[in-house]
């Protein structure tokens, strides 16, 4: 595996006809030699995959981010690609990145959220050679194709949890950006939380930013507030306020427990949190570039849930002896029923009407 990282700052500004290539940095820290392992520049044909991965937020987020940059490596561990991360923030940004990375020669451009849908679909045609996957997206074309991840099958067992261990009646959801991946999860969370308990009340906030940690902790602490004792996020890098708003409540004699999203997070407050909403995201990343390598992708959304082992909720095993036995075993039969198909969990659309 040869690792690339591209810093957005060193990126210039990429004409839609993209005269020259960008240079690319070698990774800071990478066990990687930015001319490869067998002495060839980057960008020879030596490799036989060329994968590169985007997103919008710093890959230390121990959630959403992080988990495609492990299924990125996993990629390149498990098939012996050329792998290649950039961070980019504007739209602008996104546009240049495809463009540099089509110009490039690479084969598959992981876009890592829906943000990425309108550039990808924007510039997807310009090369054709060239797969965008888009985390999230709604919106197919002849060489971008949506990975609908569903993870409200498993962030409804999270309500269930959640309606379970509240005492105070109140539970609260906050999330990023209200887009409907994430309001598929929160419908499902509240549909999972009535289905134990009726009579409960659902708080909702949205603070518009995914990595703002004090506005995720400040609207945390709000629904505290207003009497919520178990909070579920749907953030990236900002999730960590949301943890730290429950773990300083419970300290202060008020117990509030947490809920993780997007990856396994009960290791990041341990104390305060009952489980997690998991996307084994390395799992997907790497069904599909093997599907790529196949010629089996494009032309249709690519569907991850749980009953491909992509989705599952994960209960805290540092908290199991103060959840009663027979909630954990209604949830575990949820989660059974989810994969057989026989209980059909509420969402919203994430892909566009007549396709897919």
């Amino acid at each position: 595996m040869r690792l690339f990282c591209r810093s957005s700052r060193r990126i210039a500004r990429v004409s839609a006809l993209v005269g020259a290539l960008l240079s690319v940095g070698a990774c800071g820290g990478s066990n990687a030699d930015a001319d490869g392992a067998d002495g060839s520049a980057p960008g020879s044909p030596s490799a036989s995959l060329r994968v590169a991965l985007l997103t919008a937020g710093p890959v230390s987020d121990a959630g959403w981010y992080a988990g495609a940059y492990e299924g990125l490596l996993m990629i390149g561990d498990s098939l012996g690609a050329e792998v290649s991360h950039q961070q980019t923030r504007s739209p602008t940004e996104f546009d240049e990145a495809f463009l540099a990375y089509g110009a490039e020669g690479y084969d598959l451009v992981f876009a890592h959220g829906y943000e990425y849908q309108d550039a990808a679909m924007r510039v997807g045609p310009q090369f054709p050679d060239m797969m965008i996957a888009v985390s999230g997206g709604g919106r197919v074309g002849d060489n971008v194709v949506p990975i609908v991840f569903l993870l409200w099958e498993a962030s409804y067992q999270a309500g269930m949890m959640a309606a379970g261990m509240t005492e105070s009646g109140v539970v609260g959801m906050v999330g990023g950006v209200e887009i409907p991946p994430v309001q598929g999860t929160f419908l499902a969370f509240e549909a999972g939380a009535k289905a134990v308990r009726p009579d409960v009340t659902v708080l909702e906030s949205f603070t518009g930013d995914w990595t703002d940690v004090a506005a995720a902790k400040e609207a945390a602490v709000a629904q505290i507030g207003r009497g919520a004792d178990v909070l579920i996020h749907n953030l990236d890098g900002a999730s960590f306020g949301v943890f730290q708003a429950a773990r300083e409540a419970t300290a202060d004699g008020r117990t509030t427990w947490v809920l993780g999203m997007n990856r396994d997070q009960n290791d990041i407050a341990p104390e305060v949190t009952l489980g997690s909403a998991v996307l084994r995201m390395p799992r997907a990343f790497l069904a599909v570039a093997r599907g790529l390598q196949a010629g089996e992708l494009g032309g249709a959304p690519v569907y991850e849930g749980s009953s491909k082992g992509v989705v599952d909720f994960v209960p805290n095993p540092a908290v199991l002896d103060q959840i009663a036995p027979g909630l954990i075993d209604r949830i575990r039969v949820a989660g059974d029923s989810i994969r057989a198909g026989t209980l059909e969990v509420p969402s919203v659309p994430v892909v566009e009407e007549g396709i897919g």
